[in-house]
């Protein structure tokens, strides 16, 4: 693929689905016209678009948004799998948040993404040796968006910062693919500087709002966390667990359940009717 994700023969459909979607919204709503071409349909590539609206969202008079426009393409054109997590990650919050109603309203509203893309940028400084610049940037989103990512954290694709405030990811965290975490979410250290003293995060685990995941321990794939629970130990693959500490209630009956997606929360009949729940 070329720089910006795809080549003079291949179609990038996110792009282009968005691209229809921006136009639709304008014609429905002449005020905000200008800025839906400014913001998206006025630019040749996702890419493009990204980098014009984060360094917009980020800027600062200590850093114009042209400087920090210019990092962002810098990581993106370095770096293949950001552009492919790019847009598994718009597709995860259209997917699996029923309060959207078009990528448009992804990019251009849902702070959660935005929090996860600049993160992405940093963690492309970091890896390059840039870490004041990373840290920088993850500043910039604590504050303006209060989410803190630390840049050495390892994120993988297609997850969904849901809401998005209160959210910490410490320095040696891992979360899987395909993960949703909600507002007031903490994976959290346990031990000094220099040690490995975060979670380890599985694929497809959705993490309930408030809760926190303390130390160097591993939640296994599929695996829910209700809101509110304290997590210090291992959760085996697709372990249901709540309370404080948590309590392993029962497991998912489906070995290839992935609760992020379908986002149904404990206690509905949806996600009870596939749960084994321990007498």
């Amino acid at each position: 693929p070329s720089v910006d994700g795809k080549s003079s023969e291949q179609i990038d459909l996110v792009w282009d689905l968005m691209l229809h979607e921006a136009k639709v919204e304008a014609a429905r709503e002449p005020l905000l016209v200008s800025f839906l071409y400014s913001t998206i349909v006025n630019h040749p590539t996702l890419e493009s678009a990204l980098a014009f609206h984060l360094a917009n969202r980020l800027s600062n008079p200590a850093m114009l948004s042209t400087q920090i426009m210019s990092l962002i393409r810098e990581a993106l054109d370095a770096d293949p799998d950001f552009r492919r997590n790019l847009r598994a990650d718009i597709l995860a919050v259209r997917d699996r948040d029923p309060a959207c109603n078009c990528l448009p309203d992804v990019f251009l509203y849902f702070k959660g993404f935005h929090a996860l893309q600049t993160y992405r940028v940093s963690h492309y400084l970091w890896k390059s040796g840039r870490r004041v610049l990373a840290h920088y940037l993850q500043s910039q989103v604590s504050q303006n968006m209060q989410i803190d990512i630390h840049p050495n954290a390892t994120l993988g694709s297609g997850i969904m910062l849901d809401h998005g405030t209160g959210i910490v990811i410490g320095e040696t965290a891992h979360l899987g693919h395909n993960c949703s975490v909600l507002h007031h979410v903490t994976l959290g250290g346990s031990g000094k500087k220099g040690v490995d003293r975060h979670p380890k995060i599985g694929n497809g685990v959705l993490l309930g709002a408030g809760a926190s995941v303390l130390g160097n321990i591993n939640i296994g794939d599929g695996c829910q966390v209700g809101a509110g629970t304290l997590v210090i130990e291992d959760l085996p693959p697709r372990s249901v667990a709540v309370g404080v500490p948590a309590k392993i209630i029962g497991r998912f009956v489906d070995v290839t359940a992935q609760p992020s997606i379908g986002m149904n929360q404990l206690g509905s009949k949806e996600s009870d009717e596939g749960i084994a729940f321990y007498i």
